[in-house]
């Protein structure tokens, strides 16, 4: 991954606390200590204020409760299956924006909440394309071009999505952040199956590439072009293979062939409300069979939907 991801070590906390702490008072006379010398030795150990900016996808199963006992049993192994070629998709198919990335590196990345999880990676950009990636493969096995038979047994699924951009930092091999945080609360707040970002990552896109609504037209030299992407990556890579959803050139044939986002409400978060914004688009991308590569098919799959409903 680009940016790394602010780590806390027990043991270093461990190691404050016992110069400057007791781990256990049992006084006759119960007193609040002053804890200013810990306060500020603790502030200047983790830095919040350094701590960086990570994208999260969450993804859930919709109405998974609605599902019968026997086919819950199954929802956990369908939707691995369905990330692990979403992997290899991304990888294979967005060479140069994925190029930070491994296989290793996503699930690595990955929260699981057994039906579904949260994803972390470096910008917005990344989980969009992720989610984009995931809907194709999502439609493909709902209508029975992938694993048919078990399609057939389980039953359709669907996604809703949410994506955040803001503070991420890690512990014991967890996440944790208001990404996470907020992630959370807006796909818990959703009862549809939409696709909601955030205002930070709205803002992200705004400012990079002018707006959500460019995404239609946007080349994968525009990409290049974006301030993380021109200053970290390799543009030699761009000259390897093409992009499967930016072309390089402006074309509403294949890849993001429409995009929609509108303002649906606001989520507090902390003290502060936040907006959120449903994101609704239409992806076309075309699909070789990996056991035979001269079965193509070209399929169009929606990200979210239209339903403006309230959060």
């Amino acid at each position: 991954m680009l940016k790394s991801i602010k780590v806390l070590e027990d043991h270093e906390i461990q190691n404050i606390l016992s110069e400057l702490d007791k781990r256990v008072v049992f006084e006759k006379t119960n007193i609040i200590p002053e804890s200013f010398d810990l306060y500020d030795r603790l502030r200047t150990y983790v830095k919040y204020d350094r701590i960086g900016f990570k994208s999260v996808l969450g993804i859930d199963i919709f109405q998974y409760s609605g599902f019968g006992e026997f086919e819950q049993t199954l929802l956990p192994f369908v939707f691995k299956t369905i990330f692990k070629s979403t992997i290899q998709l991304c990888l294979e198919n967005h060479s140069y924006i994925f190029q930070k990335y491994t296989k290793e590196d996503i699930e690595k990345c990955f929260i699981s909440t057994g039906d579904g999880g949260f994803l972390i990676f470096d910008t917005p950009l990344h989980s969009l394309i992720f989610a984009c990636n995931l809907a194709v493969i999502l439609r493909i096995y709902n209508s029975f071009h992938y694993y048919p038979k078990l399609s057939r047994i389980v039953g359709a699924i669907t996604f809703r999505y949410a994506i955040t951009y803001d503070k991420i930092y890690s512990f014991e091999d967890n996440y944790y952040g208001r990404a996470v945080i907020n992630n959370a609360r807006i796909l818990q707040k959703d009862n549809l199956n939409r696709c909601l970002i955030d205002e930070n990552v709205f803002r992200w896109f705004t400012l990079n590439i002018d707006g959500l609504e460019n995404l239609q037209i946007l080349t994968i030299q525009d990409i290049a072009n974006i301030f993380e992407f021109n200053k970290y990556y390799d543009r030699d890579i761009l000259l390897k293979r093409y992009d499967e959803i930016f072309e390089n050139e402006p074309s509403r044939r294949y890849g993001i062939i429409n995009s929609d986002v509108l303002e649906i409400g606001k989520i507090k978060s902390k003290e502060a409300e936040m907006n959120i914004y449903n994101l609704h688009l239409q992806v076309t991308m075309n699909l070789y069979n990996d056991d035979d590569r001269t079965q193509m098919r070209t399929i169009t799959a929606s990200l979210g939907n239209l339903n403006t409903s309230g959060i």
